[in-house]
């Protein structure tokens, strides 16, 4: 039969180092392998990661690129850089060759663009809902009117979905309650084992005493500086701690004000890196660090963060509620504390005094992993809603 022909519309793609990354690189790899024809229309490679090997498109696919607004860390987040996509975006859908099916990433702006535009011409479109923003901007304090128009504008990209591919239970709950009538399939996000896992090289930069990692974006609802307050307490009790930050985000200004107030060198803040680049330091670390800020509309998410390190054979030390904690303490992956700065300090001042696991309990990790989030097993399942069972059930 003749190749599928699909279209993905994200702001976010590799080499960017990020959950959006890993689960559309694992679809595009997926849909590729099922023979269909696969155009990325996403952004230019931020000035921090060009150059690098992970901006390699995936086999098969052709990726296009346009130049966006990014904030002061590099990240196209903000009402200004979702703009600088979305109209452009207009102009790309409508140009493009006409494909079969659409795969759209939020923000849910994007979503309402596609739908617009995929109207007019008659095509399918596949949401991928890695959260609710609209839950979001209300827990955030925005204004009323504000929280009011992103709900419309959400409701309105998830009703005219063909699909939505949501990313956990709590998602998918929080999207039929907006669009009563969406056809939803869960598919949990999952880890490249390929990049992430614990053979490999570390980093040369790394310091010579013990270090935790916090490897990914730092936004308003992990509330990453949590882990920054605590090392006042850990440097008390083991000066040599370091805690290493690679990413962006809304807490980086917050962040960079407690390291100023600590010893020089206790914390530090490094740009986001590539997935094999962040490998090597949740490789080389005694723990990361992974949080969910309570009581923000997120006590629901699973950060990627943490099967990318258990990846890696490296213990996680999660502060907050959700699946990801109870995962942690159900199967002994690191350890899971309330949000509270004095039990976090303690959980960093045992993995610093532990230091990195044995070889046997990091193929205990990593075999976890393995077994329950696979990134292929991800990218397979969600190319399944895209294409549809009339595609994927052909034989291969």
């Amino acid at each position: 039969m003749t190749p599928r022909r699909v279209l993905l519309a994200t702001r976010i793609f590799a080499p960017e180092s990020a959950a959006a990354t890993f689960r559309l690189s694992a679809l595009v790899r997926a849909l590729t392998g099922r023979a269909a024809r696969v155009r990325v229309l996403t952004t230019t490679v931020p000035p921090s990661l060009r150059g690098s090997r992970a901006a390699e498109p995936p086999a098969r696919a052709e990726i296009s690129r346009w130049p966006v607004l990014r904030d002061a860390t590099g990240y196209v987040r903000g009402y200004l850089p979702y703009l600088s996509f979305d109209l452009p975006l207009t102009l790309r859908l409508l140009t493009a060759r006409r494909p079969d099916v659409v795969v759209v990433e939020p923000p849910p702006t994007t979503g309402a663009v596609a739908r617009a535009v995929l109207a007019l011409r008659s095509v399918p479109y596949v949401y991928y809902a890695a959260d609710v923003w609209s839950d979001a901007t209300a827990s955030m304090g925005a204004p009323a009117p504000v929280v009011q128009v992103m709900r419309l504008v959400e409701r309105f990209a998830l009703r005219g979905a063909r699909d939505v591919i949501a990313v956990s239970d709590g998602v998918a709950e929080r999207v039929r309650a907006l669009a009563p009538r969406a056809r939803v399939t869960v598919v949990l996000n999952g880890i490249d084992t390929d990049v992430f896992t614990p053979d490999g090289e570390l980093p040369a930069e790394a310091p010579d005493t013990p270090y935790l990692v916090y490897a990914g974006t730092a936004s308003e609802w992990q509330g990453a500086e949590i882990f920054a307050e605590a090392m006042r307490e850990v440097v008390r009790e083991e000066p040599g701690a370091r805690l290493i930050f690679l990413g962006q985000g809304a807490s980086w200004p917050v962040l960079q004000q407690i390291r100023d107030d600590l010893p020089e060198g206790a914390i530090e803040l490094r740009p986001l890196a590539p997935p094999q680049e962040a490998a090597a330091w949740q490789r080389g670390a005694a723990a990361a660090v992974v949080s969910v800020k309570p009581g923000v509309g997120y006590d629901f998410a699973y950060p990627t963060k943490v099967i990318a390190a258990l990846g890696c054979g490296t213990q996680v030390i999660f502060a907050g509620p959700g699946p990801a904690a109870a995962d942690v303490a159900e199967h002994d992956l690191g350890r899971a504390v309330p949000y509270d700065i004095s039990q976090v300090a303690q959980a960093m001042l045992a993995a610093v005094r532990a230091g990195s696991p044995d070889p046997a309990e990091r193929a205990r990790l990593v075999e976890w992993v393995h077994r329950n989030r696979s990134l292929a097993a991800t990218g397979r399942a969600a190319a399944q809603v895209v294409l549809g069972p009339e595609v994927t059930q052909q034989p291969m």
